[in-house]
């Protein structure tokens, strides 16, 4: 009783570093109003998903391997400063390129944290019960994830500025920080020599770990997507205007934490293929609905269905590629958190055929493409 109480602790703040981690989610709203104050095009806009999203291609292999040499803790935290930094730059000044820095610490941080934050979960939490908890962290993060919206359409009602949302994240950032800086958590000794770059790339030969990979690559796309593209179907359907249509976003959120908290119950009793399956056919319903639905309570419907659905994606196919290659966990989780580089790729993929088609059926069409890869490879899920 005393480990486990022991255990408790010290997973408080990891969680809140989870927390933190859901920062990065923010990106969705902040788009659509940094779209607006600086007068962008869908194309334009979504390249500052982009910003975000493309370190994880770029820092994901290093940090694996990073982890090896300075250990987990250490790398979680050098992640939280680079958040902080991030939510503090708009602060300081807001501008078209203060965003560009913000967006691009941003995901810097969040690559860095990805890569490390869920082998050091591993370390404390080990076999069957990983991928429920797992999911529990990501029903952490998804509480950052939906409160974002809520925050700044508070702020920019009610005081016509939607950045305080920024100072309300930084305050919880330095918190992370101190309350895991304090925490004594015994990792494993790495065995072996540091994986090279070129060893850590062959471990895509591994069937299991290349459709993992491809798997999240294609759970982020449809993730950020939808956090983007659901204010803009409102906008364009029903009139409405930003400040309204931005609950949209929330409302994605709200039922992604619902699923996650479903799925670290579920996971921890059930087959994770079987939930998976569960979730794939709720995001393919729910695509059915974004291309048919012009009223609100069915758009709706078909978003909080897709939040639902891909809320226990990730720490599924997270956990089954770290649990088939155990002794390889640093550098398959660079790989796994390297997929989310398909936040960057796929949302000016969804821009481009929105302004090409000149309707966000664009977005939905790249999105329904992703949700039937995901479809696919439910069958090729472990038990």
């Amino acid at each position: 009783m005393k480990n486990n109480n022991n255990l408790y602790l010290k997973l408080i703040p990891v969680m809140l570093s989870f927390f933190v981690m859901g920062f990065v989610d923010l990106v969705g709203i902040a788009t659509n109003y940094v779209k607006v104050d600086f007068d962008l095009t869908d194309t334009t806009a979504n390249l500052f998903t982009s910003m975000v999203f493309f370190w994880f291609l770029i820092c994901s292999v290093p940090t694996g391997m990073l982890m090896n040499k300075i250990g987990r803790k250490k790398t979680v935290l050098i992640s939280l400063v680079i958040t902080v930094l991030a939510v503090m730059a708009p602060m300081i000044n807001y501008s078209y390129v203060s965003m560009l820095l913000s967006f691009s610490l941003l995901g810097i941080g969040n690559a860095v944290m990805q890569v490390s934050l869920n082998p050091l979960l591993s370390t404390m939490v080990r076999g069957d019960k990983l991928a429920s908890t797992l999911t529990f962290g990501q029903f952490v993060k998804a509480i950052a994830s939906f409160v974002a919206p809520l925050i700044a359409g508070y702020a920019a009602l009610n005081f016509d500025n939607w950045k305080l949302l920024y100072p309300v994240f930084l305050v919880i950032a330095v918190l992370a920080v101190f309350a895991l800086g304090f925490t004594k958590i015994q990792e494993d000794e790495e065995k072996g020599a540091t994986s090279t770059f070129a060893q850590c790339f062959a471990l895509l030969g591994d069937k299991v770990v290349l459709i993992s990979f491809i798997g999240i690559m294609c759970h982020v796309g449809i993730d950020v997507g939808i956090n983007v593209t659901a204010p803009k179907i409102l906008i364009e359907r029903l009139g409405m205007s930003l400040k309204e249509a931005g609950y949209a976003t929330s409302l994605y959120f709200i039922f992604r934490t619902l699923g996650c908290f479903t799925g670290a119950i579920v996971l921890s009793r059930f087959s994770s293929k079987k939930f998976f399956i569960i979730s794939t056919v709720a995001m393919v319903l729910s695509m059915a609905g974004l291309f048919v639905f012009d009223s609100l309570i069915p758009l709706y419907i078909s978003i909080a269905l897709v939040g639902f659905g891909n809320s226990n994606i990730f720490p599924i196919l997270l956990s089954q590629a770290l649990l088939h290659l155990p002794e390889k966990k640093n550098e398959v989780s660079g790989l796994m958190m390297m997929g989310i580089f398909g936040g960057a790729v796929f949302p000016p993929i969804m821009g481009f055929a929105s302004d090409t088609m000149a309707t966000q059926i664009g977005a939905v069409l790249v999105t329904t493409i992703l949700v039937a890869y995901l479809l696919l490879i439910s069958p090729k899920i472990n038990k």
